[in-house]
């Protein structure tokens, strides 16, 4: 996301940022076959992974799941339901792929972390898409 943000020239108006429902790999560097597909890419992966908290679901205008298990760990986070508008699947933003979550490609060799970059990249682009039509979440 932050690539085609750059892209768009638009890193002024928009920020994003990576957080896990999970803390266990907290502090450390995503999968280095990640980090070298997406390298392969012109993709530069420099964050560490943390949880995401409440104050995420304050701060940004869209939270993105990967999957079912995520979206609703991070429903279950805004316990209030003040911010459930701004919680979304992926795959509410792909275009080109149909999938029900974004798989893990831990035990799928390359081509499974280039799969995952495809979709990545699909639902990215649909969601900046949405964002420049001005189709906000609210």
């Amino acid at each position: 996301m932050n690539k085609l943000i750059a892209e768009y020239q638009l890193s002024d108006q928009i920020s994003c940022d990576s957080a896990g429902t999970s803390g266990y790999h907290n502090g450390q560097q995503a999968d280095h076959r990640m980090r070298e597909a997406a390298s392969e890419r012109g993709i530069e992966i420099l964050s560490r992974s943390r949880q995401i908290t409440h104050r995420d679901l304050e701060k940004f205008d869209y939270i993105v799941a990967m999957d079912d298990d995520n979206y609703r760990e991070i429903q279950a986070l805004d316990d209030h339901d003040h911010h459930s508008h701004k919680i979304h699947r992926l795959r509410d933003f792909c275009t080109d792929h149909k999938i029900t979550g974004v798989p893990d490609p831990y035990y799928g060799g390359k081509s499974g972390f280039e799969k995952v970059l495809d979709i990545l990249q699909d639902g990215c682009s649909g969601l900046l898409n949405k964002i420049r039509e001005g189709k906000g979440s609210q």
